[in-house]
């Protein structure tokens, strides 16, 4: 058995010791498809159970002797629609503007990097859980495991052997990743560096990593799991995986629109994330599970110009933009 991750894009430029290359590479690391309800996300959110009054009259209790105060009405208890189509995530609407500055950290510095990743992953907090907590939506922050070089974690080693992706494990919704490996790649896989050094490239992945938190705190985790798991054919399932991932980068799109007053992301530096986006996702010959460069590019552009949630709704989109 399996444990279930949603690990992060690949980088398609593979890197030469400090030189840059176009040629595309595609990830390593495989996004394990469902194959048996085992497999399952091991956190489901759930709405909050209807409470009973504990008032109710005994029924050997004649009812002139009850008081009126004793009677409660009931409570009234928000039903979540934690369907694909119609979350109720979607009635969130847009981030709101966070003041999250991210000073001059090198992508090349372990220490600095961190720092950065947790710094902005409080902005993304309070950006996230005040829309959903609106909703009625539970919430708790994700937990972070970031090293230099690699480790092990609650979903299996991170990287994954062979990749450089970050990923997000829903058994203890915890993010994992390799600085050194994000930004410098593993064996043919290049790393986010051979892009872009700018800081905001490699905090966007850690975004789009949250924005599986966010799948996974909204309930669109666990039926994206179930309906995967009644696909009929493998080619399902991964059309379901690539709807699944730009539904993320989007999200995290969201987020870097929402900081771009303080962070600061000028003109130029969405420009780069337009082409950062152009230059990750699946490409021929490898699985199809994250879906095409094109569309990557594609739906972070959503996610940050109309920076609203019913916006991020892949599963409504036509299957050409999620291919």
């Amino acid at each position: 058995m399996f444990a279930l991750v949603f690990v992060g894009l690949v980088v398609v430029g593979a890197v030469a010791k400090n030189s840059r290359r176009s040629d595309p590479v595609s990830p390593v690391a495989i996004l394990p498809l469902p194959t048996s309800l085992d497999d399952r996300p091991s956190y489901t959110p759930t709405a909050e159970p209807a409470r009973t009054s504990s008032a109710e009259p005994s029924r050997t209790t004649a009812s002139s002797d009850i008081s009126q105060d004793t009677i409660k009405p009931p409570v009234k208890v928000r039903t979540l629609n934690t369907s694909l189509e119609n979350n109720t995530l979607y009635r969130a609407g847009g981030l709101p503007r966070v003041n999250c500055p991210a000073g001059s950290a090198s992508i090349y510095s372990h220490s600095q990097l961190k720092a950065l990743i947790l710094r902005t992953s409080k902005c993304m907090d309070r950006g996230w859980s005040q829309i959903m907590r609106k909703q009625g939506m539970d919430w708790h922050p994700p937990g972070y495991a970031l090293t230099s070089t690699k480790g092990r974690g609650a979903c299996g080693d991170f990287p994954s052997p062979g990749s450089m992706v970050p990923y997000y494990c829903p058994r203890n919704t915890t993010i994992y990743a390799s600085t050194r490996a994000m930004v410098r790649g593993v064996g043919n896989s290049g790393g986010y560096g051979s892009i872009t050094d700018w800081h905001g490239g490699v905090v966007s992945m850690m975004a789009h990593e949250y924005g599986h938190h966010v799948q996974q705190m909204s309930g669109l985790s666990n039926t994206w799991w179930q309906r995967s798991l009644r696909s009929g054919s493998r080619s399902g399932r991964l059309a379901l995986s690539r709807r699944f991932e730009l539904q993320a980068t989007c999200f995290g799109a969201m987020f870097m629109r929402s900081v771009s007053a303080s962070y600061p992301v000028t003109p130029a530096r969405r420009n780069t994330l337009y082409y950062f986006y152009s230059r990750v996702g699946d490409w021929p010959g490898y699985p199809r599970d994250h879906g095409s460069p094109q569309n990557n590019n594609r739906w972070f552009r959503q996610g940050y110009e109309k920076n609203k949630a019913f916006q991020c709704n892949t599963w409504l989109a036509p299957s050409s933009s999620t291919s």
